[in-house]
């Protein structure tokens, strides 16, 4: 049965392509597929976590007691923000009661700050690396899909060439049809990579904004812990 003149056989041209270009495209159809499952997921992810840092933040400074606090975050566990609370508050907790029976000089409650602060420190780096995890897949991704359709492409068209080449008939109709299955590997390179981009710089953006947000509260949290054992010094 001959293909219709209608319009391209996508379908034809991708089975006749030859190995490594059919390789090449059965490469960027699993990478575009794991794409959509990364964007997918960490969209979903980064929302929710937004959402519950949003929450958190309004308990936080709602309320006047940490321990009230540090129980309404457990309903939050996607709140980068609540977990480094988390993280802190136990610290903190460790700190209050080693000091408990006797509160100590200055030096020894500066020691337990500066502890609180490393603590919230490398809670707010895991939860970086949480926040940012395959993220640098989509990056590959975007960086890497369009080379890869370009190989197919490249190699599709030294296959076609070579084919005149053996044939030795070079007119339009001959030409056209080994070109356009070496073409398909752009296309669907370019179809891989642009999704990856765009989704790409729009978590980086939304990560780099709950980064700032952990930033800020780690310095608020401290910066309240520090009133507190100044004012008890006093």
């Amino acid at each position: 049965m001959q293909p219709s003149d209608t319009g391209l056989n996508y379908l034809e041209l991708v089975l006749h392509g030859g190995p490594v270009v059919s390789g090449v495209l059965l490469l960027l159809v699993l990478a575009s597929i794991a794409s959509w499952a990364i964007i997918i997921r960490k969209w979903t992810h980064l929302r929710r976590a937004q959402r519950q840092s949003i929450a958190f933040l309004e308990t936080f400074w709602r309320s006047k007691r940490l321990d009230a606090i540090y129980s309404a975050s457990e309903d939050l566990p996607l709140s980068p923000i609540a977990q480094t609370f988390r993280t802190g508050y136990v610290e903190l907790s460790k700190v209050t009661q080693a000091q408990a029976p006797a509160e100590g000089d200055m030096h020894d409650q500066l020691g337990g700050f500066e502890n609180v602060e490393r603590a919230l420190q490398r809670a707010a780096n895991a939860e970086l690396t949480t926040l940012e995890s395959n993220i640098s897949f989509l990056g590959t991704t975007a960086a890497a899909a369009p080379f890869v359709g370009l190989f197919g492409t490249v190699w599709g068209i030294m296959g076609a060439f070579h084919d005149i080449y053996r044939v030795g008939n070079a007119n339009l109709a001959t030409v056209a049809r080994p070109i356009s299955e070496a073409l398909i590997a752009t296309a669907v390179g370019l179809f891989a990579a642009i999704p990856a981009l765009v989704a790409y710089n729009a978590f980086n953006s939304r990560i780099r904004v709950l980064e700032n947000e952990m930033r800020n509260f780690s310095a608020d949290f401290l910066n309240i812990i520090k009133r507190h054992i100044f004012k008890k010094a006093a």
